[in-house]
């Protein structure tokens, strides 16, 4: 039985017409920008750094972006030095005129051995211990360091960050991380040099951003320090929905073997704090693995969905998903598909797929393109204007893909922006030790648009950054997909 259903052959061929159409216009890929209800409001080349995850931030009356980077070294063109990739910070608030305001260095390194690839941002009027005594509302910025360590910065003035304190020095492995900024708790994305995978959770109270609390350490059974067999597959990240909702959703894997992991909050922070099974598995309310080809990079709450279909249903017309994205690694699709699935958690203890979506390969001869083609990751922003209506996945080479999901049985693509290539952009590299394991040919030496990560903002633009170094694009829906947003929630000031 097939865990998830695919896309139906007839709603392939209706999403590939447009870009077909598409394809005949632009005779040299990556010549020109491909797009369908989408269009390009502003633009920054990132000073050519390949980039990760973007968070976007209001601060007062500013709207600031804050831009984690994959390792490589880079001139800073604000201060003439050149600097090992770490964080860019940026005001957007004429997302037509982005203005760079600082870059802080990261880890020595290339790709993912080096950089500062996450970012996340909290006001200190939101964390309940944080310094409230400043007439200037204080922000604070949590970050990894390459995979050495995280940190927390002020960026009250983003112009001019300031490192507040250095949290779990020595470690092997850092990634995603999530931090609610209503009650401070962090769920940090570490490798903990006693336990037995390279990324797990560890987590710290980080309500005073300047005193962190240690609070435990968290993992699948088997990851724990002792224990004995296969090891299961390392943390990509975590996303809570805190203390009201009482979960926290962790996606594992990246392109294989998967797992979606619920977990009851209340019980994560109060159990027992010593690794052993017992008190790993305690707070555990479901466990989903996913089909060999299929990692869990994202893991992305839809609670409560009204279901238009089920709507004179006695019951099941309200239901809770998790639309759970892939990631690709392997250039010429030489792997499984990576794509997007809608996993129904309305019984917790029982998850299921209900339905699926790719961008149909032949629409653009993605594999042969050059780089990546597959899904990498979703928004994670709740932000009113898209949430329960729109959701944004960076598809690398297919640029970034925008779903209407209000009704998540079937998901459909009303939008997509694949940016133009440009002098920055670069040959995706290889990894040394797949060279000669897998049948690349001529076209892994092809550039081509990655596409790597997106955000929006509540006044609904769209940030994408790409991982081959050619920038942040900031955009807008057009035409049908703009009408499905809900324009009434936009922030206004």
């Amino acid at each position: 039985m097939r865990p998830f259903p695919l896309p139906t052959s007839v709603a392939l061929l209706a999403l590939a017409a447009p870009l077909c159409a598409l394809a005949q216009v632009n005779a040299t890929v990556g010549a020109l920008p491909e797009a369908l209800n989408m269009r390009l409001v502003g633009y920054s080349d990132l000073q050519a750094r390949t980039a990760y995850q973007p968070t976007i931030q209001k601060q007062g009356k500013r709207w600031i972006a804050y831009v984690g980077h994959h390792g490589d070294k880079k001139l800073n063109t604000m201060s003439g030095k050149v600097e090992d990739n770490g964080t860019s910070i940026l005001d957007v608030t004429d997302p037509k005129l982005p203005k760079y305001l600082a870059h802080i260095p990261g880890e020595e390194g290339k790709a993912e051995q080096g950089g500062a690839q996450m970012v996340r941002v909290c006001a200190g009027a939101d964390l309940p211990k944080a310094d409230k005594t400043d007439k200037t509302a204080k922000f604070y910025m949590l970050r990894v360091f390459g995979n050495q360590a995280h940190e927390v910065w002020d960026v009250t003035d983003p112009a001019k960050p300031a490192l507040l304190t250095v949290i779990g020095k020595g470690l092997k492995g850092t990634h995603k991380n999530f931090w609610e900024c209503d009650t401070g708790i962090a769920y940090l994305v570490s490798g903990h040099p006693q336990w037995r995978t390279n990324r797990m959770t560890q987590i710290y109270d980080l309500s005073d951003p300047a005193k962190p609390v240690f609070i435990r350490d968290f993992g699948l059974v088997g990851q724990q320090p002792g224990a004995g067999g296969a090891v299961p597959i390392s943390l990509h990240g975590p996303i809570s929905t805190g203390p009201k909702g009482n979960r926290v959703f962790f996606g594992y894997g990246t392109n294989t073997d998967g797992v979606l992991q619920i977990v009851d909050r209340e019980k994560l922070l109060a159990g027992a704090k010593d690794p052993t099974p017992e008190n790993l598995l305690y707070p555990q309310v479901a466990r989903l693995d996913l089909p060999p080809m299929h990692g869990a990079h994202t893991v992305f709450p839809l609670l409560g969905m009204e279901v238009p279909e089920f709507e004179k249903n006695l019951l099941g017309k309200k239901r809770d998903f998790i639309v759970v994205t892939d990631e690709a690694i392997q250039k010429e699709c030489l792997e499984g598909r990576q794509m997007v699935w809608f996993v129904d958690i309305t019984t917790e203890t029982k998850p299921f797929g209900v339905a699926s979506w790719t961008v149909p390969e032949a629409s653009g001869g993605f594999c042969t393109r050059g780089g990546r083609f597959g899904t990498h990751s979703s928004n994670e922003s709740y932000a009113p204007v898209y949430f329960k209506r729109l959701m944004f996945f960076a598809h690398f080479n297919a640029g970034v893909r925008v779903l209407d999901v209000r009704d998540p049985f079937a998901p459909k693509e009303v939008a997509f922006y694949i940016p133009a290539m440009n002098a920055n952009t670069v040959v995706l590299e290889t990894p040394a030790a797949q060279v000669g394991k897998l049948p690349f040919t001529e076209a892994s030496t092809r550039r081509a648009i990655q596409t790597n990560n997106v955000e929006v903002d509540e006044r609904g633009y769209i940030y994408i950054v790409d991982r081959a170094n050619t920038g942040m694009h900031i955009l807008e829906l057009t035409g049908s997909a703009r009408n499905i947003a809900n324009w009434k929630a936009v922030a206004t000031e």
